[in-house]
């Protein structure tokens, strides 16, 4: 499995839930997410003191994740939170080595 982490900062004015960054990416990164060949997961951790969010995506192959990037529909979803964002944000891949069963 791989990851495509994105480390962002938040506006102060979109950190609630009803009017910005947790509503855009429930109702319109995941969604267009999972459409897309390969996609498994996605999860979003924010720090509701620094603005400080971190998205990460997780996908079935590197091909699966990196194809998504080169897509029009990468595009879209960076789009559509630059609205939220106080800048563009830092990606980065991994890959998953270990993974503890619950």
């Amino acid at each position: 499995m791989h990851a495509r982490v994105m480390i962002g900062q938040v506006k102060p004015e979109k950190l609630r839930e009803k009017s910005g960054a947790i509503r855009a990416y429930r109702e319109a990164i995941v969604p267009a997410a999972r459409q897309q060949k390969g996609f498994k997961d996605a999860l979003l951790f924010m720090n509701p003191h620094t603005g400080k969010a971190i998205s990460i995506t997780l996908w079935e192959t590197e091909s699966d994740m990196i194809e998504s990037e080169a897509s029009a529909y990468y595009q879209e979803q960076i789009a559509k939170v630059a609205s939220v964002l106080a800048g563009p944000g830092i990606v980065d891949h991994y890959q998953l080595n270990i993974q503890a069963d619950v």
